[in-house]
């Protein structure tokens, strides 16, 4: 918005040329993070203030971690404040005409919509499991397709009237069309290498990575500060991923595709780097809110959108291995859980308790050290993540 009014008033007089900045990407990046920033922190104790008021608590589990228990009544849905903080200043700064932020914001707010009903259910109705897990995915499901669906067409061309006629002709061709490479899926450290997809196998690909990240972070999102950090470290990351696959000068130097209108990413992940940073004012230990899946649904769903875009979902699972493991770790224990009980009448457990964070808190760690531990390993991975850039 403040992009067009720019151009408007540097159009009226060659006096106002100093409008110009506004033009810079980089300039839009660092103001939408500030501006977040500042929503956060002016918007959070006014938040906070609203859902205690509310009684919007959290809910303990009572098999969950015992010294948890005194954390019962902490209010939640935290998420609400990120999630206004990246809209409003990602709205300010990007260019309305851009496709792939709007999607962004879509998948965002969606995914934070039934992250709010599950919130809801737990709060209102007293439930401390919330929307049941079938409900919840199909609702994951619905979105992460039609986001894949238009992504996958989104991609390959440069606008909208364009993506519909491709996709007409994908549907008058019996579902055969041949992606551009730059829709195939990319292996990081190696010069040119992509293996090609199709459009099923793009689809299938990217619902699984959208979908897959949104409950990764929520079932991080366990201890106070655990899961926003890395969302922060990871999206900013991505950031640059997008900055680069939309420069045609950057891509070209460093063997990556040309994106069109996928620079304009870096506007989001720094709204949502700098909404991030606010709310870790608010829920670093001991926490005054929690995110709630309102929050960590939205934003898992958001990285894994921007990756897909970026063409980078192989980079995601390396930068959001804390992500990955949190979740594998899960899926492991339920999963043993049930074998062993079918097997020998009597459920048994690889980890003292899922996820695995909370596996460190009953071996003795405190929470503190499992969240900054944490902090440490997914900035390593970013790190690893941002030398695939050079490292071809």
């Amino acid at each position: 918005m403040l992009l067009s009014l720019a151009q408007w008033l540097q159009g009226l007089s060659p006096e106002l040329g100093f409008f110009r900045v506004f033009q810079y990407l980089t300039f839009r990046a660092v103001m939408a993070a500030m501006t977040a920033l500042l929503i956060g922190l002016a918007a959070g104790p006014f938040v906070i203030r609203k859902l205690t008021s509310l009684k919007i608590g959290q809910p303990v589990r009572g098999y969950g971690m015992e010294t948890h228990l005194v954390k019962s009544g902490t209010p939640t849905m935290g998420g609400v404040l990120v999630l206004l903080s990246i809209a409003v200043s990602t709205l300010l700064w990007f260019d309305w005409s851009n496709r792939f932020v709007w999607i962004v914001l879509l998948v965002t707010l969606g995914f934070g919509a039934i992250g709010w009903a599950d919130d809801w259910r737990k709060v209102v109705k007293k439930d401390p499991e919330g929307m049941r897990s079938r409900e919840k995915y199909m609702w994951q499901s619905i979105i992460g397709l039609v986001a894949a669906l238009y992504l996958v067409f989104s991609i390959s061309e440069s606008s909208n009237m364009k993506v519909v006629q491709l996709f007409i002709t994908w549907v008058q061709s019996g579902f055969d069309v041949n992606l551009p490479p730059k829709a195939g899926l990319l292996v990081p450290f190696f010069k040119e290498v992509s293996y090609p997809l199709g459009v099923f196998g793009f689809v299938i690909l990217s619902y699984l990575v959208i979908v897959g990240s949104s409950n990764a972070v929520n079932l991080t999102d366990g201890l106070d500060g655990l899961a926003i950090m890395p969302v922060v470290m990871v999206g900013s990351a991505l950031g640059v991923f997008a900055y680069v696959t939309g420069s045609a000068v950057f891509s070209k130097y460093l063997f990556f595709p040309h994106i069109p209108g996928s620079g304009e990413l870096l506007i989001f992940c720094a709204a949502m780097a700098g909404a991030g940073l606010a709310f870790l004012w608010f829920n670093a230990h001991p926490a005054q809110v929690f995110m709630g899946d309102v929050g960590a649904l939205a934003l898992g769903g958001a990285l894994g959108t921007i990756a897909v875009i970026v063409r980078q979902e192989i980079v995601l699972f390396i930068m959001g291995g804390i992500f990955v493991v949190e979740a594998l770790s899960v899926m492991v224990q339920v999963g043993w859980f049930k074998y062993t009980k079918r097997r020998y009448g009597e459920g048994r457990r690889i980890l003292k308790m899922a996820p695995l964070h909370h596996h460190f808190e009953k071996s003795g760690w405190k929470e503190t050290q499992v969240v900054v531990r944490f902090w440490i390993i997914t900035m390593l991975l970013c790190l690893m993540g941002l030398a695939s850039l050079k490292l071809r």
